[in-house]
């Protein structure tokens, strides 16, 4: 079983890039927790949520493999503005969301909310995207549901977005640019960041990631109304929203609270999306709405705006050769109902 000090002597190699000296050197390993060939970190840096903080915690996974472990869970903080001082460095100025929101006009946001989780906001954030692509749409995806991002799963994802200088290039699928939290964490680790933190990774993936021309930016959020939601809603004044519920009362209920919170930050709702609205037998062709009926649409009269799509219980065609569990091919019969939402979002537009 590895040790503490094996450990450290395996990241003395690594540096942290703002200061260009030794993670180990000015105490930025927090914390070091060792279970058999499990190892657990916490490492501070200058900033996080940049292509460095991709670069240096790659290049620890890699570091203390060598050394024996078998996995390598990473958490990252920054450090304190006294460390960074102490050790002669400075913070960069924060540039914003300025280099995606330069291109003015020419890029929709959309972000996709729900008010609880578990009414599969990301399979219809996912399958809008692809859809849209399909329809000519140059467009780009952020996971920004931070506690429970699937994303890359989603689109059978397993590479990692490429960095070069300061920049990260996203990861392309199925013709949409992705970028998610995900891609920032090893070994499924869990996420423990607090608000302040969540809403500066969220930042950085609008200022840092080498996005292109887009046409759509789709976000998918965490859902309700908490930080991160908050955080989107003040960056993107400008952003659109769809709401995705169940038939289920409760959960267009407790929908209508993100619809409430939209209008009130002034963004344009295009629409509801009732997903998991029935099932329908492939031997009788009989629907049986298993969460029962109407939420969908209570929501959208009660937020004064249109039902895009209501889509069934189903289960796309999965390829062992392209594997991606949760996107819809185009002849689909739930595709063909994800090409319409996605036309009548085009439309609004």
């Amino acid at each position: 079983m590895l040790t503490q000090e094996q450990v450290l002597d395996a990241l003395k190699q690594i540096k942290e890039p703002n200061l260009n000296k030794g993670i180990v050197d000015i105490d930025a390993i927090r914390e070091i927790k060792i279970k058999g060939d499990n190892v657990s970190l916490k490492i501070a840096l200058v900033q996080t949520g940049t292509a460095e903080q991709m670069q240096v915690q790659q290049e620890i996974v890699n570091a203390v493999k060598a050394a024996g472990a078998d996995s390598v869970g990473l958490r990252f903080e920054e450090l304190t503005p006294e460390e960074v001082a102490k050790h002669g460095g400075q913070r960069k100025e924060d540039v914003g969301v300025a280099s995606l929101l330069s291109q003015g006009d020419k890029v929709t946001f959309i972000a996709v909310t729900s008010g609880k989780g578990g009414v599969g906001k990301s399979t219809v954030s996912v399958n809008i995207a692809t859809t849209l692509a399909r329809l000519g749409k140059r467009v780009g995806i952020i996971d920004a549901d931070i506690y429970g991002f699937s994303v890359p799963d989603m689109m059978g994802i397993e590479e990692r977005p490429k960095v070069k200088g300061e920049r990260i290039y996203p990861v392309e699928r199925f013709g949409v640019k992705v970028i998610s939290m995900g891609f920032f964490v090893e070994d499924n680790a869990p996420i423990i960041w607090r608000g302040p933190m969540l809403g500066k990774m969220l930042n950085n993936f609008f200022s840092e990631v080498e996005w292109g021309e887009l046409d759509y930016i789709i976000l998918d959020l965490p859902p309700g109304t908490g930080d991160v939601a908050l955080d989107i809603h003040t960056m993107l004044p400008h952003s659109k929203e769809i709401l995705v519920t169940t038939p289920h009362a409760t959960a267009a209920f407790v929908a209508a609270r993100a619809g409430t919170m939209a209008i009130k930050t002034n963004h344009e709702i295009l629409g509801v999306v009732e997903n998991m609205s029935y099932f329908e037998s492939k031997l009788t062709g009989e629907k049986e709405y298993v969460f029962g009926q109407g939420g969908g649409e209570r929501l959208a009269q009660e937020l004064k705006t249109e039902l895009l799509g209501q889509i069934p219980l189903g289960q796309p065609e999965v390829k062992k050769n392209d594997f991606a569990p949760s996107i819809y091919e185009e002849n689909h019969p739930i595709g063909q109902i994800y090409r319409q939402i996605a036309e009548r979002i085009i439309e609004k537009n």
